[in-house]
């Protein structure tokens, strides 16, 4: 919302979703269907492309930056938590110390590896991740509406596939990938 915001598009900012504020972002089918099935949704950033001055452009730039959004935050866990191993070098490793680290260290990789994961998967190019958006970009105009004609079908499928868990191995393989970059860039 934010990248839509200054590329010209008021949309989220007029709806008030340019926060931080989970409770505006949650969908309450997607966090039931979290609880239930391991897998949900929040609601989409809204975003109106007329309002932007290079349509196709500007919403693969608002769509990228989600998963650059999640990178980031991964690698600000991977800092924190290096960080806490130094502190907790110098400090010592008392009972009430290692049960702050230990608490400590989980917190930061479930940061890492949630924040990477939830970039990896949102760039898969199936409506209505971001992939697509940002994959619609490259795609000649007939082709784009080609596709489009398709959305809904292949949004169930997609929700199909992550039910049947197909694509648990190449959203592993891919986040592995960028887990182990985050941890020799940062240890």
């Amino acid at each position: 919302g934010f990248v839509a915001y200054k590329l010209g598009d008021p949309t989220a900012k007029n709806l008030g979703r340019l926060t931080l504020n989970p409770i505006k972002h949650l969908n309450p089918i997607g966090f039931l269907c979290m609880l239930l099935f391991g897998f949900g949704w929040a609601n989409p950033v809204p975003i109106n492309t007329r309002y932007f001055k290079n349509p196709k452009r500007d919403m693969a730039l608002s769509a990228l930056a989600g998963p650059l959004s999640n990178l980031l935050l991964a690698v600000v866990f991977a800092l924190l938590w290096r960080a806490e191993v130094a502190v907790m070098g110098t400090v010592g490793l008392t009972d009430a110390n290692f049960m702050i680290f230990y608490f400590l260290t989980t917190f930061f990789k479930l940061g890492i590896t949630l924040n990477v994961t939830l970039a990896v998967f949102n760039l898969i190019p199936c409506p209505p991740l971001d992939g697509s958006r940002i994959f619609f970009y490259f795609l000649p105009p007939n082709l784009y509406f080609k596709v489009m004609q398709y959305e809904q079908y292949i949004s169930l499928a997609l929700m199909l596939a992550l039910f049947l868990g197909l694509l648990d191995t190449p959203i592993h393989y891919v986040s592995n990938l960028f887990l182990n970059l985050i941890y020799r860039l940062i240890f």
